[in-house]
């Protein structure tokens, strides 16, 4: 039910194959719209939380079982010919979750296609040189690379203008919308489930990295900052990343792999902080770590500039550098921070706000539609 009555809605994200802060999102989507199919390109439902099984998953042709084991990564040049392919002219809303290609489908005159934008396509924008050099290839290899990015480009580009409202999760994110497509966009931050984590009184001595172990999350500076300050760091989570990690560790830096939720809550829960070296366009943990009443040392740009205030929830390094992080963690220790007040800062992004923001957006976005088509 939205607002005028009876609708069909659609809901579309880039890709199902494992959990993340997108994935929460589609969650809540899923919530929201109950009867809504998901239109994806690959589903792979053994790596998703329990919501998003037995659930309505319509794939594109890339799915099989060879591509779920090779990745999505290798699929990126048919990713927009994927999402193009999705017949979806039955629907009366559709509302996307992109960070890649999901946004470029394409819909009748009569739908309203919002899409909720993570961020703009990182490696085909000013990210690229940051993924190129960390991509395993040859020469020849990369300089094909080259020529499918500036296609990936021109596509994201055009496709942007397939969308009728952009949501963007962060300020952030929004001026990069507004860099790469002309686009105005509303920002409503992503979801927190505040009601999963709680305030421990227990404090143990170590820091918490919840994370991918991928190279732009920056989890090697953390590592190299803490073989240098000789404190415990506790791991968790699991990418290409983590056997070369754990061979520049010490003995005080421990990996413990992917953990379900129950386990890392009990680590939010006693962290002496969490860390966030990183330049991420939003990101959601930090806020979980808040939510257990734990600061965060974030590195001083991006998305944590909105969710963390310094000094209240935790502290910035300004450089991406291992001694601005060790600067960082020493002053930290001069801080005084009240459990309390670091939670009640995360509760006004818990996803009960996040659920009635975006379906007051729709519901208003679609009375505006309609009346500038003087369909109502």
């Amino acid at each position: 039910m939205i607002g005028v009555g009876n609708v069909k809605v659609a809901l579309v994200h880039d890709w199902l194959t494992n959990m993340g802060g997108a994935e929460r999102v589609v969650i809540n989507f899923k919530e929201i719209y109950k009867d809504s199919p998901i239109y994806t390109t690959l589903y792979n439902p053994e790596k998703l939380d329990e919501e998003l099984k037995n659930i309505d998953v319509r794939t594109s042709f890339l799915q099989n079982e060879k591509n779920l084991k090779k990745g999505h990564q290798s699929l990126l040049p048919f990713m927009p010919m994927a999402f193009e392919s999705f017949d979806l002219n039955e629907y009366d809303i559709i509302l996307s979750s992109s960070s890649s290609c999901a946004k470029g489908v394409v819909t009748n005159p009569n739908s309203m296609h919002v899409c909720y934008c993570h961020t703009p396509m990182r490696y085909g924008w000013e990210f690229y040189y940051e993924y190129a050099n960390n991509w395993d290839m040859k020469k020849i290899k990369r300089n094909m690379l080259k020529y499918f990015i500036n296609y990936i480009r021109v596509w994201d580009n055009v496709s942007s203008n397939r969308v009728d409202y952009f949501i963007a999760n962060s300020q952030n994110v929004a001026r990069r919308i507004w860099k790469h497509y002309r686009r105005e966009s509303v920002v409503i931050h992503p979801p927190v489930r505040c009601k999963l984590f709680n305030i421990s009184d227990i404090d143990e001595d170590y820091f918490l990295i919840l994370s991918r172990l991928v190279p732009y999350k920056k989890v090697d500076l953390a590592v190299k900052a803490f073989n240098e300050l000789g404190l415990p760091l506790v791991v968790i989570g699991d990418g290409v990343e983590r056997q070369k990690l754990e061979s520049i560790a010490k003995d005080n830096i421990k990996f413990l792999g992917r953990q379900p939720d129950s386990v890392i809550k009990e680590y939010y829960s006693k962290c002496r902080a969490f860390l966030f070296p990183g330049d991420e366009d939003f990101g959601i943990t930090p806020l979980e770590a808040q939510a257990s009443g734990r600061p965060v040392i974030a590195f001083g740009k991006g998305g944590a500039l909105e969710t963390v205030v310094e000094n209240q929830t935790g502290v910035f390094f300004r450089e991406q550098t291992v001694d601005s992080l060790k600067d960082a963690v020493k002053r930290f220790e001069g801080v005084k921070f009240d459990k309390q007040a670091i939670r009640k800062h995360a509760e006004e992004f818990d996803e009960e706000i996040f659920k009635e923001k975006i379906k007051s957006f729709i519901e208003n976005s679609y009375v505006n539609f309609k009346k500038s088509f003087n369909v109502l």
